[in-house]
């Protein structure tokens, strides 16, 4: 098939030497969960994963590119270009690509990350060719229209007040700021105000150019479909929008790099007339690829990941101190961060501090029990098999996994790499990253001298 964006005649000849590569990378019993991966000439890769038990399918492309791709003046316009993709093709008006799915019961929707962007569409299994078609002509044909941009300007300054409105989860934000600084991986994904409203229809255009090329781009479908059907149904979108300009092309590798992360007794408050003070309290942690983040889950969860955890039991079982207190990892390509959240009233923040903190030095001094450690490994286990339960969360899984891994691992070795973490790993894993000075964050109407003794927590 000839598209419109080169003609058979154009193509040099290792162009035309050019074929689809397909790979079955888990076999599953039966086909059951079976993922096959195709690379398309032009450097598309497309991942399914089967399951023939369920009548729903959800089908997804994963963008490499993130909020860390932008320059300052840039800031936000990932997630800008994420509100205009669903704003109108040559095929579609944004009215049609909402009533396609609408009509058939289905969901559809996108989100934006630091390190990638992923567009999405669950349907019945019968309607998946349509998913298909709409998802693909998002992606390769959006129009990006002047007053598409201006409308669109409105709905994100409305997001970002209202992210602004909510200090548990602005608080977030402001603990990335506070460890990485102005840098694209400490700058909110949203963008300010003022980056927001500076964003033309040209930069945006650009930037879609730049980095919606299929090399940058990973199809993701998981439930009940066959993998030679959907990669003919995209390789046919594709070339439909002419969007394979070089069919030699190899996709991009997943991101790589080592960042250090020094910030070390930092404090930054931000004061807000708000009911509760919003804390976070936290320090460097692991990149994603670190072989060592199993062990760091296995931490994560025991001190703060539930219920039985550390710091659910001393701030809020036994003192009543917070309504919501938890530990969270952030890892990415080259660096990671670990995080206390509590939110609570601003005359007990410093109890809440000082309780997490000693909290945090005392695993990091004497570690876990053998009790707390198997806990934690049975709870994120049983965990990790429930949040795959449905075609939205496979679809991410292998998604995901091929873009910053580049390759998959199946649910079973999963589970068999968390359960091979000993009590060795999560202590020496404790002692380094816990073991660090934190910086802090903080979100509320605290009094000059409560604020003046925030330092004496990070000391």
């Amino acid at each position: 098939m000839t598209s419109r964006g080169f003609k058979a005649t154009a193509r040099t000849s290792s162009e035309a030497r050019a074929v689809a590569r397909t790979q079955t990378l888990i076999k599953g019993a039966n086909g059951i969960g079976t993922v096959r991966k195709t690379t398309l000439p032009g450097g598309l890769r497309i991942v399914t994963e089967t399951l023939p038990s369920v009548r729903s399918a959800t089908f997804g492309i994963w963008a490499h590119v993130g909020s860390r791709d932008e320059t300052p003046s840039l800031n936000g316009a990932t997630h800008y270009l994420e509100h205009l993709l669903f704003k109108g093709t040559e095929r579609r008006s944004a009215l049609d690509i909402s009533a396609a799915i609408d009509a058939v019961g289905g969901e559809m929707n996108a989100f934006t990350a630091k390190e990638y962007t992923c567009y999405y569409a669950r349907v019945l299994d019968t309607d998946l060719p349509l998913a298909i078609d709409v998802v693909c002509d998002m992606l390769t044909g959006s129009l990006i229209r002047e007053e598409d941009v201006d409308v669109e300007r409105g709905a994100i300054l409305e997001e970002i007040a209202m992210t602004e409105d909510d200090p548990g989860d602005c608080v977030h934000d402001l603990f990335a700021h506070t460890m990485l600084g102005d840098t694209p991986l400490g700058r909110p994904v949203l963008g300010t105000v003022d980056t927001v409203n500076a964003l033309s229809a040209d930069r945006i255009r650009r930037f879609y150019r730049k980095h919606y090329d299929p090399t940058h781009l990973v199809v993701a479908c998981a439930g009940n479909v066959d993998h030679h059907k959907v990669v003919r149904q995209v390789r046919a979108a594709f070339e439909r929008a002419g969007a394979f300009k070089r069919l030699d092309a190899t996709p991009i590798e997943p991101r790589v790099g080592r960042r250090a992360i020094r910030t070390a007794g930092r404090v930054e408050l931000l004061g807000r007339k708000t009911e509760q003070a919003h804390v976070v309290l936290g320090m460097p942690s692991l990149a994603r690829t670190d072989e060592r983040r199993w062990a760091l889950g296995v931490l994560n969860t025991a001190l703060g990941g539930g219920m039985s955890s550390r710091l659910f039991q001393e701030v809020r079982e036994k003192r009543g101190l917070a309504y919501s207190v938890y530990s969270y990892t952030s890892g990415f390509a080259d660096c990671g961060l670990f995080g206390v959240y509590a939110g609570c009233r601003p005359s007990q923040v410093h109890d809440v501090l000082r309780i997490c903190r000693d909290e945090l030095d005392h695993v990091a001094e004497h570690g876990l029990s053998d009790d707390e450690i198997a806990r934690a490994i049975g709870q994120l286990k049983g965990s990790t098999v429930l949040g795959l339960e449905d075609t939205g969360a496979l679809m991410n899984r292998i998604g995901k996994s091929e873009l910053c891994w580049g390759d998959q691992m199946s649910v079973d070795d999963m589970l068999a790499r968390i359960a091979e973490v000993t009590p060795d790993d999560v202590r020496s894993v404790a002692r380094e990253i816990l073991g660090q000075r934190p910086s802090l964050s903080v979100i509320g109407p605290l009094k000059d001298k409560q604020a003046s003794r925030l330092h004496e927590v990070v000391a």
